[in-house]
């Protein structure tokens, strides 16, 4: 085995604490649903337990602190993109809404031609 093969491997412990802080962050999210006749702040501060409580419980495991890892990493990532202006971003979606108007019509003469090709040449229903 090599060093890749043994990182991945998982023992019942860290099994055991997986499976506890999803069963936490569940408990967040069920709780959130269940009591909605509860005050928003309650039920919010119920959802947010439930995963920090999870999270730190999945700390405490090897797939946990992998987790976290890429989780931070990938944040990283996020902060290094080079996200696109406003302007941009507006003549983007215009270009978008301009093809999808265009691709429309198109699909539009398209059926009315081969409507009029099938229902009046071709079978002389008018």
């Amino acid at each position: 085995m090599n060093k890749t093969d043994v990182e991945t491997v998982s023992g019942p412990a860290d099994k055991l604490l997986v499976g506890l802080a999803l069963l936490l962050m569940l408990v967040g999210v069920v709780g959130f649903s269940f009591w909605s006749e509860q005050p928003m702040v309650l039920r919010v501060a119920l959802l947010l337990g439930g995963v920090v409580l999870g999270l730190v419980v999945a700390w405490f495991s090897e797939p946990g602190k992998r987790f976290i890892g890429f989780a931070r990493e990938a944040y990283e990532e996020a902060k290094r993109v080079t996200w696109p202006t406003r302007d941009e971003t507006l003549k983007t979606t215009l270009v978008v809404f301009g093809f999808v108007g265009a691709m429309a019509l198109f699909l539009f003469l398209v059926d009315k031609g081969v409507e009029k090709l099938l229902y009046d040449w071709v079978l002389g229903w008018k």
